[in-house]
């Protein structure tokens, strides 16, 4: 999986509301680059926008304020336009937040879930070793993201997934900047085979415990390593 820190813009086509494929073009096009690489290009450029999508400004524009009242970008009078990026204070609060649900998510997971559901943990983690990490980055960034909604989809509540959704966007991008700093792939990879196997021994206390642990391992290596302000 190739990473964007630049936005990468599909022109849009011709027909019904211009200003609702800007919003859903620009809008994807944003949650899927990595706002948090140090390269990141934060700023955004209407003009090159317009001629990117190939529309007018006024649509682009009307789809920029819908998009600064949600809080993904911020319009700065006399400055321009910004994708938000959170402080160092605001992404820890967000992964402990994560650390909680997602460990409450691998507790119910171990009494409610399916045989089935749980052995599909196994497609995301155990085509990689160590060796399969260090020659499959991006492959792995990915199936890291995977594993981690999955626990969340596992647990079975619908508010716990409502309320990570609303994280996911930046510990996304924060899992993806940070995954291969300080061997920190490698360790991934025994922990989340130590989580799936919990749950498949329903160890409701261990899973819980080791998902918990995994995140919060991130949050440490977050204040310990990562400059974001």
């Amino acid at each position: 999986m190739v990473v964007e820190t630049r936005l990468k813009i599909v022109p849009i086509g011709e027909g019904q509301s211009l200003k609702a494929k800007a919003y859903e073009a620009l809008k994807y096009a944003i949650m899927t680059m990595n706002i948090y690489d140090r390269n990141a290009e934060l700023r955004l450029d209407e003009r090159d926008l317009s001629a990117r999508f190939g529309i007018s400004r006024t649509p682009l524009r009307e789809a920029l304020a819908q998009l600064d009242q949600e809080g993904l970008v911020r319009v700065v009078a006399r400055r321009g336009i910004f994708i938000v990026r959170k402080t160092k204070t605001e992404v820890l609060d967000m992964i402990t937040v994560w650390a909680a649900l997602e460990a409450m998510s691998a507790r119910m997971a171990t009494r409610t879930a399916s045989d089935k559901s749980i052995a599909a943990l196994h497609d995301l983690v155990d085509q990689f070793s160590h060796d399969e990490v260090a020659r499959h980055m991006g492959e792995y960034s990915d199936a890291n993201i995977r594993f981690h909604q999955a626990i969340i989809d596992l647990g079975g509540c619908p508010l716990i997934g409502e309320i990570t959704n609303g994280l996911f966007f930046h510990v996304r991008a924060i899992r993806q900047r940070t995954i291969f700093e300080k061997d920190r792939a490698k360790k991934s990879v025994a922990d989340h085979k130590e989580i799936v196997a919990a749950i498949e021994r329903r160890d409701t206390e261990l899973a819980e415990r080791l998902v918990r642990e995994h995140t919060l391992r991130l949050r440490d290596h977050v204040e310990s390593f990562v400059d974001l302000d």
